[in-house]
């Protein structure tokens, strides 16, 4: 490759990795260190680091990882990192308090299915898997006081959430400092070139850098991306917040949720979320930018999509059917398996029948459910909890808008 031909590719690349990213620290020491990547020498070693701290990934996580397989796509070396040491003590970004600690077999769980839904953006066949545990739990107690000598408590309390409960006395438990060094020494253990993360990891991700340079390793670059909004607008998504859309949720929820969100969010979901094969989605989009466009039919395509991204086309067609029917004409679904279940000597209670049917997780949720006025029996609003029903009869249940069972009370 000649001179200019490599010049010219590197700085396509570096649009490339710009693209959709709120910061990019590090870029001119970042810039020679790809020229020589693409000169023959090693590729770019690209760190995305996921805490397993719930069991499933959502939408949020798929605006960094979709950069990393960009990353891979350009030919450089996509490490995802299942932090299943660091969620041991919870990331402290964002919280108002001390994240409560989670158990070892959780966390392990939690952890096996990250890599398996990764791979619906990432080619893990292709990637650097690794767990920071395999580091971590080997680091003897003078190995950590080292670490933790490389780095200041004014330092610490220089970021934001920190700063906030400090100022107004909420405790801050000593283990939540160490999260950052641990997160930081990832990035020397893997020897990183490049970390991504959400706009709520800067302080760790910046960190890293000094803590790199004091092992005697050249600073990563860091590349920051947008918090995604969850369905309540508010917050960022997250399962703990129910404001999330999981990868592995069943096509006519990932649709449904999608049509939830508002006309606003729904062009900030596409820029955070758009690849090159939601193109046909593009003058749409222009048009509604200019003021223009049928912003109901956009908002489709973007559910549509959503669900083929994870599910494949058949499964969003058969999801696009199912909200108009269920959802915009009120009719139950026509595939509705029927659930039976034994009655009691005096039928069957109402919260009891949600819990059977899997409406409901608990008779608790079920109560809840119902005082929400989210419970409709055969068409009609249940207001009394404590309601029961007689064997011998089907009964059509639905909860909230996409949720139904039909279930027979045998005697």
């Amino acid at each position: 490759m000649s001179e200019d031909a490599l010049d010219q590719e590197v700085e396509r690349q570096l649009e490339v990795i710009r693209s959709g990213a709120s910061d990019f620290y590090g870029e001119d020491e970042l810039r020679p260190r790809l020229r020589k990547a693409l000169d023959g020498g090693r590729p770019l070693r690209v760190k995305l680091g996921l805490d397993p701290s719930a069991p499933d990934l959502h939408l949020g996580h798929t605006v960094v990882l979709r950069k990393l397989r960009l990353f891979q796509d350009l030919g450089h070396t996509a490490i995802l990192l299942v932090g299943d040491f660091t969620a041991l003590i919870g990331d402290p970004s964002g919280r108002k308090k001390t994240r409560p600690a989670l158990e070892p077999e959780r966390v392990k769980k939690n952890a096996e299915t990250y890599v398996s839904q990764a791979s619906v953006l990432l080619d893990v066949e292709r990637a650097e898997v690794r767990f920071n545990s395999e580091w971590m739990s080997e680091m003897s107690s003078a190995d950590w006081i080292r670490l933790c000598s490389r780095y200041t408590v004014a330092r610490l309390l220089e970021r934001d959430d920190f700063a906030k409960r400090f100022a107004a006395n909420e405790p801050i438990s000593v283990h939540e400092f160490l999260y950052p060094f641990a997160q930081a020494y990832d990035s020397v253990a893997l020897e990183s070139d490049v970390e991504l993360g959400g706009t709520d990891q800067t302080f760790n991700l910046l960190m890293a850098r000094e803590i790199q340079r004091d092992y005697g390793q050249r600073p990563q670059a860091v590349i920051t991306h947008p918090l995604l909004v969850g369905l309540d607008g508010v917050d960022k998504m997250s399962k703990s917040l129910g404001n999330a859309i999981g990868v592995r949720e069943a096509p006519e929820e990932i649709y449904g949720k999608t049509m939830s969100i508002s006309d606003e969010q729904m062009l900030t979901y596409f820029d955070a979320l758009a690849a090159p094969d939601w193109e046909v989605l593009e003058p749409g989009r222009q048009a509604l930018t200019r003021g223009e466009g049928d912003a109901l039919s956009f908002k489709q395509g973007l559910a549509f999509q959503m669900v083929a991204r994870f599910h494949g086309e058949e499964a969003a067609r058969a999801a696009a059917g199912h909200f108009q029917k269920v959802i915009r004409d009120k009719q139950a679904p026509d595939d509705l398996p029927e659930t039976s279940v034994q009655a009691g000597e005096d039928g069957t209670g109402l919260l009891a029948l949600m819990v059977q049917a899997g409406l409901a997780s608990s008779n608790g949720e079920a109560r809840r459910l119902v005082t929400q006025g989210a419970v409709h029996l055969d068409d009609s609003l249940v207001a009394d909890p404590s309601l029961r029903l007689t064997a011998g009869a089907t009964y059509l249940l639905k909860v909230g808008k996409r949720r139904f069972a039909k279930v027979r009370i045998e005697s």
